[in-house]
């Protein structure tokens, strides 16, 4: 059914009420707060109306209605007015991309789940970049003590991968500085998922006399090639606890089982589409133990390539338009960095 002026007004002041106020919103709620011109009497009529198309329900120890998972999606999509951060937001957000050139990504990444957060208080979910879609940036390789070495991978977007290796007995340092010299040219630039089994057959080929430091070391390139997986950073695990929703102490311990479930959560992260900001809402997540809570996800990017996802998860009674405008705002910034 499509929706009358009227009745599309009443929906909105109804979503804004409950999101706020977290208690059923009655008619006389409505003419008081908003400047709708109506009479409480015309006001009820309509909200019996909404409820009746499926976009309010009636909780049955109340008088007052609240918005259905329909009624929020219509709102999301169709009534939804863009609000404005605050400056201590923008300036929290400069923040931490002025840090970023002083710090890991990994680091960078769990500050950004932290401010998220905390300027929305919701739970924010941020999934680090995935190593094999960064790019070669360079390959060190650091004496320890005699025979043992450290190789250190970079890439481009601030990942950095290690593990001990041996180093031959008699290969001295000139020699070894430029088996890792001849690497880094070789690669340099390329994604770590292009750098394939036969490139790097090729280079020990080229190396063929350092086959043994070679093995090891062209290993740690290959594995990160492979690796399927980024890091997940929580940020204000507490946070949705402290919402009216959740204060059922089986829906807590519910809750708080569902963020301990790392493999989870990435799985939905991942599923983001690579354009633009996403709304899910309850049952849209299809997962049953996301049919009472919302999110907003977005991919961001490093460099220029879609590396990793963000998202904010809170009740259905979220307050869209305020994260979606933070999370639009941080990836805008985070995209042309």
């Amino acid at each position: 059914m499509a929706l009358s002026e009227r009745k599309k007004r009443i929906l909105q002041a109804v979503v804004r009420d409950y999101i706020h106020s977290a208690e059923p919103v009655g008619s006389r709620t409505i003419a008081r707060r908003y400047s709708l011109g109506l009479s409480p009497a015309t006001i009820r009529n309509e909200m019996a109306d909404l409820e009746e198309s499926g976009y309010l329900e009636q909780p049955h120890t109340s008088a007052g209605r609240i918005p259905s998972q329909m009624g929020y999606r219509f709102y999301v999509d169709s009534l939804m007015e863009k609000v404005f951060i605050s400056t201590e937001e923008v300036m929290a957000i400069e923040k931490i991309l002025h840090e970023r050139k002083e710090k890991e990504i990994e680091q960078f990444i769990q500050q950004i789940s932290r401010v998220l957060s905390s300027i929305t208080n919701y739970t924010s979910l941020v999934f680090g970049p995935i190593i094999k879609k960064s790019a070669f940036k360079q390959l060190k390789v650091l004496p320890l003590e005699p025979g043992v070495g450290l190789a250190i991978l970079i890439t481009d977007t601030g990942f950095i991968k290690h593990k001990a290796i041996q180093i031959p007995m008699g290969l001295d340092e000139k020699e070894l500085e430029k088996m890792v010299a001849y690497i880094n040219r070789r690669f340099y630039g390329l994604t770590m998922d292009t750098i394939t089994s036969s490139l790097l057959k090729e280079v020990k080929g080229d190396l063929i006399k350092n086959v043994g430091l070679l093995n090891e070391t062209l290993n740690l390139i290959e594995d990160a090639g492979r690796s399927q997986e980024g890091k997940l950073f929580l940020g204000g695990t507490t946070n949705i606890l402290n919402q009216p929703e959740f204060r059922d102490v089986n829906r807590i311990k519910s809750l708080l089982a569902l963020l301990e479930e790392e493999a989870l959560l990435g799985s939905l992260l991942g599923s983001a589409s690579p354009q633009g900001i996403e709304v899910r809402i309850g049952e849209e997540n299809k997962l049953e133990e996301f049919k009472d809570l919302s999110m907003v996800v977005t991919t961001y990017k490093v460099v220029g390539r879609n590396i990793g996802t963000i998202g904010i998860l809170g009740p259905i009674r979220m307050e869209y338009a305020r994260v979606i405008t933070l999370v639009e705002h941080l990836v805008l910034r985070l995209n042309s960095s």
